[in-house]
């Protein structure tokens, strides 16, 4: 896989109509702030009873679980291999972080890896400056101003082949829209049913279901804007990928990204003492069911031999293409 800078126009990125990107800016950027913005008023004026929490926290399980697990390491990178139930099931868990569709998803993670932290990448901290006020800018541009600003996209049929040459997801992707649906009308049912009421329904929607979502949005993103910023670096990489324990911890074990820089198709992410991986924690439960095989577990030769040292590194090098990720066709 070559490492040039990719061309709007060229078979790598596809233009995004201006409808596209204002429909990207009010449901990814404005919408999940306005709603953590009315969640403070409405815990502080009514609160948030227990039936609620536990619907919001079961619905964020689902929603991050489908995203580590699912649209990233099963998908993008192909890090085990699964059963038809359990593919369909991560799919539709990952679609209920309301993220976007599978495809889409994968191509832009796939073509963060190949340019990461440079020209290319679709969302580097690092695409201002490396200081002060450009930092700052960069970051807000990891975390959500790129969905509005962008003007081209990843091209899935560029990045993604083997996605859209799988039935079911291509299937999934079509109803992606009832996807979203549902995953607004499962609290809102759950919590009718529990209570058997319909304020419990409206309360659980608000939290299990609109607050939840916005909630899963920040901390995603977060490993795009903190975790290629801020954090230690134990292993050499050509980006600046970095291990953030709190964002790890939020996200179930995608915080600790430094060593997913290095071998993307890993199926765990924290390999060192004291990093906590649940995401790895349940694909080893998978393979242990049966459900999941050809796991692709750290290599200890390798995690020695790509070691940094007792120092974080400094300034990183420009990146290459990283191991493990898969080619799109005449990328080789």
């Amino acid at each position: 896989m070559t490492s040039r800078t990719p061309q709007p126009g060229t078979a790598e990125m596809v233009t995004v109509t201006t409808g596209r990107r204002v429909a990207y800016l009010v449901v990814l950027v404005l919408l999940p702030v306005l709603l953590l913005a009315l969640a403070v008023p409405a815990a502080w004026g009514w609160g948030v009873g227990p039936r609620d929490l536990v619907i919001a926290a079961a619905m964020y399980l689902v929603s991050i679980f489908g995203i580590a697990i699912g649209y990233h390491r099963l998908f993008t990178h192909r890090a085990f291999k699964a059963g038809r139930a359990l593919r369909i099931a991560l799919m539709l868990a990952g679609g209920m972080a309301v993220e976007g569709p599978l495809t889409l998803w994968a191509a832009e993670h796939r073509r963060h890896h190949k340019y990461a932290d440079r020209e290319g990448d679709p969302h580097s901290p690092w695409r201002y400056g490396d200081s002060g006020l450009a930092l700052l800018r960069g970051m807000a541009h990891a975390h959500v101003g790129w969905f509005y600003t962008a003007r081209h996209r990843s091209s899935r049929r560029h990045w993604v082949p083997d996605l859209l040459a799988d039935p079911d997801v291509r299937r999934f992707d079509a109803a992606y829209p009832g996807v979203v649906l549902l995953s607004f009308a499962l609290p809102a049912a759950a919590g009718g049913l529990w209570s058997m009421s319909w304020p419990g329904a409206w309360s659980a929607l608000l939290w299990g279901g609109l607050v939840r979502y916005a909630v899963v949005h920040h901390v995603t993103w977060s490993v795009n804007s903190i975790a290629h910023t801020f954090g230690d670096r134990p292993f050499r990489t050509r980006d600046r990928s970095s291990n953030v324990w709190w964002v790890a911890m939020l996200t179930l074990g995608e915080g600790w990204h430094n060593w997913h820089h290095v071998e993307p198709a890993c199926a765990r992410h924290g390999v060192l003492r004291g990093q906590l991986d649940p995401s790895a924690r349940l694909i080893r439960w998978f393979e242990r069911a049966g459900w999941a095989h050809g796991v692709r577990w750290p290599d200890p030769v390798r995690l020695t031999a790509r070691r940094a040292g007792p120092a974080s590194p400094g300034p990183a090098e420009r990146p290459a293409a990283p191991r493990g990720l898969p080619p799109p066709p005449g990328d080789a």
